[in-house]
């Protein structure tokens, strides 16, 4: 009996290495004044090394308040919160500094949060290597290299309101990208963008994933990004309610399609919140009936109304 007991146990463990984010039952309350408000409620997520995900949902169900914790600058009030190995609910503020620092790059959707106004685009990147223990001779050339990649090379004496939207946010990526974070978050980096842009951007934000084995978590609002990667995390209610995955298909006749499928995220309390559209639909209320079949369950409107 131990042996299997003992592979089960690897085999978690093993698991859990490939993740580099793990949220567990994550709670935050905020309070003002007499008044304690939830922002999150048990909030669960798995991020595998070098996946890019995308997180939807409505006003106030709790997407800022992940990135915040994820980004180093809140903590939970419970839960488990794991970064890269970094333990975020314990971690005590000394270390705090160096794990936004060198963990973890931000970018957010007012290009003029991202950048400091009064220094040009290289000066920009070269701020979070003088934090850090690169060479000192060695940052320009680091910070040319980087607006190289990113396509804003010409832009590298240029101070940030003599950039377009766009080369701004392909600047903040840049800096977000200095000390070579494993995880990139982007809040809404497209939010203030025309459509074109905002595909470029996000076309780059794919790209430094990609080549980089850098997980990239994308807060976003617009249902043609977040339909662009491979998973996307619905948030309601502080929880995550359901994760849309995507696959590419090949036809018969040689094209390929995207196909998307939908599931609901059931938390360790067993509790699954069923999309609104479908409550709607069967006119579901506060009871529905459960019936367990060989190899599914069903779920029906409480036909005792």
């Amino acid at each position: 009996m131990s042996e299997p007991a003992t592979s089960l146990a690897a085999t978690a463990h093993a698991a859990a290495d490939d993740h580099l984010i793990v949220c567990e039952s994550v709670v935050r309350i905020f309070q003002h004044g007499p008044i304690e408000v939830q922002a999150l409620q048990g909030l669960d997520l798995h991020v595998t090394k070098g996946e890019m995900i995308a997180v939807v949902g409505p006003s106030g169900a709790g997407k800022s308040t992940l990135l915040s914790i994820l980004a180093g600058a809140d903590s939970p009030t419970a839960g488990t919160v794991r970064v890269a190995g970094w333990d975020l609910a314990k971690l005590p503020a000394n270390q705090r500094v160096g794990y936004r620092r060198g963990v973890v790059g931000l970018v957010q959707q007012q290009t003029s949060r991202n950048l400091i106004p009064y220094l040009n685009a290289v000066d920009n990147v070269v701020v979070p290597l003088s934090l850090s223990s690169y060479p000192r001779r060695k940052r320009a050339a680091r910070a040319a290299e980087l607006l190289d990649r990113f396509g804003v090379g010409y832009c590298a004496r240029r101070l940030p309101g003599e950039m377009s939207g766009g080369e701004q946010q392909r600047v903040a990526i840049a800096v977000a990208m200095a000390n070579e974070p494993p995880l990139l978050l982007a809040d809404e980096p497209t939010g203030e963008l025309d459509t074109t842009t905002s595909h470029e951007i996000f076309e780059t934000l794919r790209a430094t994933s990609a080549e980089d084995g850098v997980t990239v978590v994308v807060v976003t609002h617009d249902p043609t990004v977040s339909g662009q990667v491979g998973r996307t995390v619905a948030i309601r209610d502080g929880r995550t309610s359901s994760e849309v995955l995507r696959h590419t298909e090949e036809l018969e006749d040689g094209q390929q399609r995207i196909v998307a499928q939908e599931y609901a995220v059931m938390d360790r309390a067993g509790r699954v919140q069923v999309p609104r559209e479908f409550r709607e639909a069967l006119e579901l209320t506060r009871r529905v009936r459960l019936t367990l079949e060989a190899n599914h369950l069903e779920l029906w409107p409480d036909d005792r109304r």
